[in-house]
């Protein structure tokens, strides 16, 4: 465009483009005021060109700068899902290995408790045993007790009175 204007500029420098007569019934030739004719045109076009390539930079330079700012919130906010991601990883780790430890303690504990209910069982088996024989045992051992203090009796009685054979 500037090239364009710089043509035009010299060719209307150089050349008048009035004609010399007035044809019938027109009013005399005279430039309006209010036009700038091709040349301002072209001018105002290169001006406007200006102005819109000043706006397509700036707003070239806005979008960049919030796609930067985006790009470091989208990082930032990356590294802190990762940090999340691995400190609930860890957690999940530490969780399943107390719930892997739990539950070998709850065997272990089950287990004692079956020997605990088998010992238990064992054991109220002996006593009732006992408990059902005892009047039985309690009057043979009064028995056994009897014949023992009567066999004593029976020692000491011949010890003592002398005579007998040695």
């Amino acid at each position: 465009m500037k090239k364009a204007l710089e043509v035009l500029a010299s060719f209307y420098k150089g050349a008048a483009m009035l004609q010399d007569k007035q044809p019938a019934g027109f009013d005399s030739y005279k430039k309006n005021e209010k036009s700038g004719g091709v040349m301002g045109m072209i001018q105002t076009i290169i001006d406007d060109a200006k102005k819109m390539e000043a706006e397509a930079i700036r707003a070239e330079e806005d979008a960049q700068k919030t796609y930067e700012d985006f790009v470091k919130d989208s990082n930032k906010s990356i590294e802190e899902k990762s940090k999340d991601i691995v400190n609930k990883s860890e957690n999940k780790a530490k969780a399943e290995a107390d719930l892997t430890e739990a539950k070998e303690t709850m065997e272990a504990t089950e287990l004692e408790l079956t020997q605990l209910a088998n010992m238990n069982a064992e054991l109220h088996k002996s006593c009732d045993f006992v408990l059902a024989n005892f009047d039985v045992r309690q009057s043979s051992r009064a028995q056994e007790v009897e014949a023992l203090r009567q066999a004593k009796a029976i020692l000491s009685g011949s010890g003592g009175k002398g005579g007998g054979a040695k």
